[in-house]
């Protein structure tokens, strides 16, 4: 029973809201508009420092004059810019990003954070800003809605030992698994169709769908799948554990941020394929 009600119902626990633009692209939407909560007292906040990481476009990255930019950085402005409080976004190395916020070297991480027990031992963190969902890709022009009948016989390229495996098997168990050693291979198994399938990161895989390596090859079809045992909490911004007062605060100007379009503009720059 709980297979037939996950496939039913293939996006988390509690699916976002979305809305779907001219353009036909959904953007999801985490904040609840039935809850209204008050600004925070922000007469201890002068200036939020953000700490991001520039080597994960479009997330993060540095353009060709060597400022920072992408879905994060701006992401980090508008919540500043919503609280109405200076704010500076420094890049560090993803390795230092968490020993940086613990001595007090910065504010906030902004860095597609994705939330685990283990974190949550040393760091605070804001409600989810984003999901990534698992999506099934397949060949442009593919007439197929992925379930378990469907893809009986199929050959799906999926990366090895990965939790978007141990996913395929425990609710596709007739699709045929082909496995990769990473997920380059994997794409380039579908491009050349080798496999019918590639199931795999839905947002890494609508950068690809958007750049000019999958060159129009491939789609995505049926999902999305975001179930939090195999996919994680949603990706958050980290502070300090003592940091209530920041952490409400960001949390608020979040849902501001949402109620005021400003996230659909952000994920519809930044996500031209969108992954829901």
């Amino acid at each position: 029973m709980l297979v037939a009600v996950s496939l039913l119902f293939p996006l988390w626990w509690a699916p976002p809201a979305r809305a779907e633009e001219p353009s036909g692209v959904f953007i999801p939407n985490f904040w609840d508009p039935a809850q209204r909560p008050d600004k925070p007292d922000l007469s201890s906040i002068r200036v939020i420092r953000f700490l991001t990481e520039d080597d994960y476009p479009p997330m993060h990255f540095l353009t060709e004059d060597g400022k920072l930019a992408g879905f994060n950085v701006d992401l980090a402005r508008a919540v500043c810019d919503a609280l109405s409080v200076a704010c500076t976004v420094q890049s560090r190395r993803w390795d230092t990003l968490f020993d940086a916020l613990k001595e007090g070297r910065g504010d906030a991480v902004v860095a597609s954070v994705r939330v685990t027990p283990k974190l949550r031992e040393s760091f605070g963190f804001t409600a989810p800003y984003l999901r990534t969902p698992a999506r099934f890709v397949a060949r442009a022009g593919t007439a197929i809605d992925p379930s378990p009948e469907t893809l009986a016989g199929k050959t799906v390229a999926v990366v090895a030992r990965s939790a978007h495996e141990d996913y395929l098997a425990t609710f596709f168990p007739k699709a045929e698994r082909k496995t990769f050693d990473d997920l380059d291979r994997a794409r380039a198994a579908l491009q050349h169709g080798d496999v019918d399938l590639l199931f795999a990161d839905g947002l890494t895989m609508a950068v690809w769908l958007n750049g000019q390596e999958a060159n129009e090859c491939c789609a995505f079809v049926g999902g999305p799948y975001g179930e939090s045992r195999w996919f994680g909490e949603g990706v958050s911004i980290a502070t300090r554990k003592n940091e209530v007062v920041l952490r409400r605060a960001i949390d608020w100007a979040l849902q501001r941020v949402a109620e005021r379009g400003v996230y659909a503009e952000l994920y519809l720059r930044y996500f031209p394929v969108g992954f829901y």
